[in-house]
């Protein structure tokens, strides 16, 4: 979600930040696996199954970075996070990488001292409310009440919105999708906002999802994507190439289903070859073997693979690719280029 407005908790966290070493991977090296913040459960992004076994497209970046380091896409540990909690565990350590709906800004990539490694998810702020409601636009929500996440700018999005809009609203503050879920449902909101690609998450876990709806209005800009702790450029570099792989691989016709056969020997297209290491020393240069790149495609897919797998279309989240198809299709998703 948003950037947070508890301005002193997140100082202490932007020291500890400033501290971070400059060892990341073989601290991950050393203790055999990644840790990995996560959310404390969005559907399709990141929840875990009846087994207790994290999945989701926010998950796919952390499965593909363990892979690309260990060749196991499972030496990962989730560790769920809130909108209050997130930046004080990337910052102290707990965790090595947070990939959890959280929006790239100014003063988190400055103030707080992190690096945002690029963006996986392109979103916006939107409303959901019950369809016998009655309205049809945000700008006829005068007098609502709005269950919003505290510790993001959910908050201050939303006085902006209503007082551009001269409207007023009632608050109902929640800590986590979670919560905020059993509050609307329960009538103790008239609606829900958050990231539009979450409101669509948390409407398709519901009983009836036709009874509510998404209203039109996208009322900010989310870039979501995975983030580290400054100082560590070589770990940065890591976590942001891992996922540009994922990109390219689709804008390079690299599938789950024939990878395996374009790597076993080199092709005619030499970003193909550099990218699944048959070709040139871009693992080493990592500080990872030639396969790095393969090893992460192969955890869940390319790019494209994992957004259908997991959010897409044929999903009970049902997103349309929209900004997030290739550049080549009209979207924003564009990586540069492997050589």
């Amino acid at each position: 979600m948003k950037n947070t407005v508890f301005f002193g908790a997140l100082t202490v966290a932007g020291l500890a930040a400033g501290m971070a070493s400059a060892a990341t991977l073989d601290d991950v090296k050393a203790r055999g696996s990644l840790n990995c913040g996560v959310t404390t459960g969005v559907p399709g992004f990141a929840a875990p199954d009846a087994n207790g076994v994290w999945e989701g497209f926010d998950v796919a970046v952390c499965r593909a970075v363990a892979a690309a380091i260990f060749g196991d896409s499972t030496a990962v540990q989730f560790v769920p996070t809130t909108g209050q909690t997130r930046f004080t565990a990337l910052a102290s350590g707990e965790v090595d990488m947070l990939a959890r709906n959280t929006t790239w800004t100014f003063s988190r990539d400055v103030d707080l001292k992190f690096e945002f490694t690029g963006v996986n998810y392109y979103d916006g702020q939107g409303f959901m409310v019950p369809r016998d409601l009655g309205v049809s636009s945000a700008s006829e929500l005068d007098g609502a009440t709005v269950c919003i996440q505290t510790g993001t700018t959910t908050e201050l999005n939303l006085a902006d919105y209503f007082r551009v809009n001269n409207i007023s609203y009632e608050p109902v503050p929640i800590e986590t999708n979670a919560e905020a879920q059993q509050q609307y449902l329960a009538g103790a909101c008239d609606v829900y906002t958050t990231d539009a690609s979450a409101l669509a998450a948390t409407r398709a876990t519901f009983e009836a999802p036709g009874d509510h709806i998404i209203l039109p209005e996208i009322i900010s800009k989310e870039p979501l994507g995975p983030l580290v702790r400054h100082g560590d450029n070589e770990w940065a570099d890591i976590v942001r190439w891992t996922l540009n792989a994922l990109i390219a691989a689709e804008e390079l016709g690299i599938t789950s289903a024939n990878i395996e056969g374009l790597a076993s020997a080199p092709t005619d297209n030499p970003e193909v070859n550099r990218l699944l290491g048959t070709e040139g020393e871009l693992g080493a240069m990592l500080g990872l073997e030639a396969n790095w790149a393969m090893n992460a495609i192969m955890a869940g897919g390319n790019y494209g693979e994992v957004f259908e797998s997991n959010i897409g279309e044929s999903t009970p989240i049902g997103l349309a690719r929209g900004l997030n198809a290739q550049w080549t299709n009209g979207g924003l998703i564009y990586t540069p280029p492997f050589r």
